[in-house]
């Protein structure tokens, strides 16, 4: 299991610059670093764009900037850098009280411990 605390952000809106809101810790358990190398390797095979890959709240123990709050609908969305092909991930999710879009900075997958 690996531990991060990573910055994360908010976008209230398509307009509205994101805005920086503090540290979010999580675990990335063993299911998900599975779940997340299989998705990268989907998206170097098929050329999609983006894959999603829903966690395990129980497992994943999210825990969030106070100014953020509670969110739901929370997962990790898998991409490939343009210019190698190698995988990253972020945590991306709505804040309860608003519907606000809230988001982490990006993870390289074989940055994860084995």
């Amino acid at each position: 299991m690996s531990a991060f605390d990573i910055e994360s952000w908010c976008k209230r809106g398509p307009d509205v610059k994101s805005e920086p809101m503090g540290q979010m810790h999580f675990y990335i358990s063993e299911t998900d670093h599975v779940n997340l190398e299989q998705a990268e390797e989907r998206l170097q095979r098929t050329g999609e764009k983006e894959a999603r890959v829903d966690v395990d709240p129980a497992t994943f123990d999210l825990k969030t900037p106070p100014e953020c709050g509670a969110l739901s609908e929370y997962h990790l969305r898998v991409y490939l850098r343009p210019e190698d092909e190698r995988g990253q991930f972020h945590l991306v999710g709505r804040r309860l009280s608003d519907g606000a879009t809230v988001y982490t900075n990006a993870i390289m997958i074989d940055m994860l411990a084995q």
